[in-house]
């Protein structure tokens, strides 16, 4: 599978959300993509993922620009006021509410089995989590949509913590065989001493493998 992104550009009714950027992912491959605040990560992160057309450029998937297949294929994880839980969320209801959206069985002894599966605590609010905790778990969830080829993580890094530990996670499922995308500050890309492109780049003829 690829996904390459040409020219996408976002406007809003405001003015620019996401200069043009271009990029291209491939099935086995972690690509970091950085910018700063204010760059339009999660704009670029919608796009990815055909939830939101660009104002020019295009997304393609397998060479089609069908939207209904990118939303089909691509996961985006931890967006921002979008795909993000409610912190006050007990735990077990975010995986319940997860393996719902994924057409899995969500009953409270699968969302326990689940868990405990992980390692992970389900008696406690979801802010209660760490870093580390909280972007596994929405990973595994992603990942539990039998659909979902894709994985677009928006700013990991945001809450904190170490990156090796979102980015272990992020490279175990392009390992698997996924293409991922993890969006990140340049601060972060550079900690990990990891490859990465630019918000606002042409990045589709280099090849930006890592992990």
């Amino acid at each position: 599978m690829e996904i390459v992104a040409t020219g996408v550009e976002v406007v809003g009714a405001h003015g620019p959300l996401l200069a043009p950027t271009s990029l291209r992912v491939t099935d086995g491959q972690t690509l970091l993509v950085t910018g700063e605040a204010g760059t339009g990560k999660t704009a670029l992160a919608l796009a990815l993922s055909g939830r939101l057309k660009p104002s020019s450029g295009s997304v393609r998937l397998d060479g089609s620009a069908s939207a209904d297949a990118l939303r089909r294929a691509v996961a985006v994880v931890d967006a921002p006021q979008i795909t993000e839980p409610d912190d006050a969320l007990q735990v077990t209801n975010v995986v319940a509410e997860g393996l719902s959206l994924a057409r899995r069985r969500s009953t409270r002894r699968r969302v326990r089995n689940w868990l405990a599966e992980r390692e992970l605590p389900g008696d406690v609010r979801f802010e209660n989590l760490t870093a580390h905790q909280r972007t596994r778990l929405l990973i595994d969830l992603a990942c539990e949509s039998r659909t979902a080829r894709a994985l677009v993580l928006d700013c990991p890094d945001r809450h904190g913590h170490d990156p090796q530990h979102w980015y272990a996670a992020a490279t175990a499922r392009a390992e698997a065989g996924m293409a991922v995308v993890v969006l990140c500050s340049t601060h972060s890309a550079d900690k990990l001493g990891a490859p990465a492109v630019r918000i606002g780049a042409d990045e589709t003829q280099k090849s930006t493998s890592a992990g």
